[in-house]
């Protein structure tokens, strides 16, 4: 979303918070999802911790005045809540063991691409799998900053505001949990091996 975009955006939350916070949902909510679903895996909970996040927006919303509507950053701001959200919805199920649910399922619409044959699609779909599997391997406070920059496409200062840190801090949290990532996604010595004899 550009400047002026922007600003038209928080423009209208500050005159109209309710035409202002539709505004808001159509223009961030594949963000958010986006955001919610690559540190969760889950669909369903990407969904339901999205809605979260929305509400928790509009009540505090609510509570500013028309001044502090008109300055927010609305990606930043909303992307910290859905952090925070992530958070809480981490430590209510870590205090609640949960059941070991199905594997993994991406929707059918997330991936599509109308481009390369059934054979390429079968090897990037493979890829993806691996890498949604390997983002998820990854420990929190590495995965929260990859996806933030590398998936959503943040800069390192948004980065560093929604995760409430120095812009250094989300730097090296990116670079730790890329290479992070390389290790998990290494192929297995053992595995070359038996591809090379």
């Amino acid at each position: 979303m550009d400047d002026n975009a922007e600003r038209q955006l928080t423009e209208l939350l500050a005159v109209d918070l309710d035409d202002g916070f539709t505004e808001l949902v159509r223009v961030h909510a594949r963000t958010v999802y986006t955001y919610l679903l690559r540190v969760s895996g889950s669909p369903a909970e990407a969904d339901d911790l999205g809605q979260d996040t929305f509400l928790r927006a509009y009540t505090a919303l609510r509570e500013y005045g028309p001044q502090r509507r008109a300055v927010l950053r609305p990606r930043a701001w909303l992307l910290t809540i859905a952090a925070n959200v992530w958070r809480n919805h981490l430590r209510t199920c870590s205090r609640r063991p949960a059941l070991v649910g199905a594997p993994l399922e991406e929707p059918q619409d997330v991936w599509a691409d109308p481009g390369p044959g059934p054979q390429e699609r079968a090897v990037l779909a493979d890829d993806r799998r691996r890498l949604v599997a390997a983002l998820l391997e990854l420990p929190e406070h590495h995965r929260t900053p990859v996806v933030l920059r590398h998936v959503l496409g943040l800069s390192y200062g948004e980065v560093a505001e929604v995760q409430q840190c120095a812009v250094g801090t989300a730097r090296a949290h990116v670079s730790r949990g890329l290479a992070g990532l390389r290790r998990i996604m290494a192929p297995d010595p053992a595995e070359l091996k038996e591809v090379t004899t």
